[in-house]
């Protein structure tokens, strides 16, 4: 019998996530494979590339080879993964996603599910980061286009070879309200962003503070050529960029030696 492929699959949005199941029902579907999921039990949106250190964690199962951790992050689900479930044996992939929104440009930084991608890869396993551009006026999502998007990358990835050096990541995102399209791939965006709080007062007077959110608005890198995630998105394209976990700003290097000398 040929030896199964083996997938953890993890995200930011929760256990109960539709994206997340619509994701696990997409690669099953796969022949030989062996998924397993390990999932935050709450939503860590824009929780970045963090570690829960200062309590422990506890892994909940929810059904066979799916699980919840207790209140942690998608980088906790994927080191405690590798410590305690693949002691023995990497997944020969790991698939961060299907986001409820998307994850373009400097949005990647705070990304819990790029962030379950970053964890991956730290660990020498293939990584891919997938997530659905939302109109957020329907909250519940069509993750259709994810799904067999993810399912035809993922059976390439298997078949041939993960198309990435070390330490680095698939970030996919995918157009809304698009039935069939092409994929491009893409670089990061410039985005640009706002400071957006509201505040609220409690009956006894005290102030609450939630952060904002605020439209999407990018801009080409200039100088950079090809197609920004955001330009393939706004043109109804699949958006596929290549992330490198390398953030040293190599073309500034000379500059500050002229500056410090």
């Amino acid at each position: 019998m040929n030896k199964k492929y083996k997938i953890l699959i993890t995200n930011d949005d929760g256990y109960e996530a539709k994206g997340l199941h619509s994701l696990v029902k997409a690669l099953k579907e796969l022949e030989n494979v062996e998924v397993v999921v390990v999932a935050p039990a709450n939503e860590k949106s824009a929780c970045g590339h963090s570690l829960t250190l200062v309590r422990p964690l506890r892994f909940v199962s929810v059904s066979d080879d799916f699980y919840k951790l207790d209140d942690g992050t998608p980088s906790d689900c994927v080191y405690l993964s590798l410590s305690a479930i693949y002691k023995d044996e990497k997944p020969d992939l790991l698939v961060s996603g299907i986001n409820r929104g998307s994850n373009m440009g400097e949005d990647i930084t705070y990304s819990g599910t790029a962030a379950g991608a970053m964890e991956g890869v730290l660990h020498d396993i293939p990584s891919v980061a997938i997530s659905q551009v939302m109109d957020f006026t329907n909250p519940d999502g069509d993750f259709s286009l994810a799904s067999r998007t993810i399912k035809k990358l993922v059976s390439k990835i298997r078949d041939a070879t993960f198309p990435l050096p070390q330490r680095e990541f698939l970030n996919i995102n995918i157009p809304h309200n698009v039935k069939e399209t092409q994929i491009k791939v893409t670089y990061a965006g410039y985005r640009f962003y706002a400071n957006d709080a509201h505040v609220h007062r409690n009956p006894r007077g005290e102030e609450h503070y939630w952060l904002g959110l605020h439209p999407l608005s990018f801009a080409p890198r200039k100088g950079q050529k090809g197609m920004s995630d955001y330009e393939a998105i706004e043109a109804g394209y699949i958006s596929i960029t290549p992330i490198m976990l390398d953030l040293s700003a190599y073309k500034s290097m000379k500059d500050l030696e002229e500056w410090i000398d």
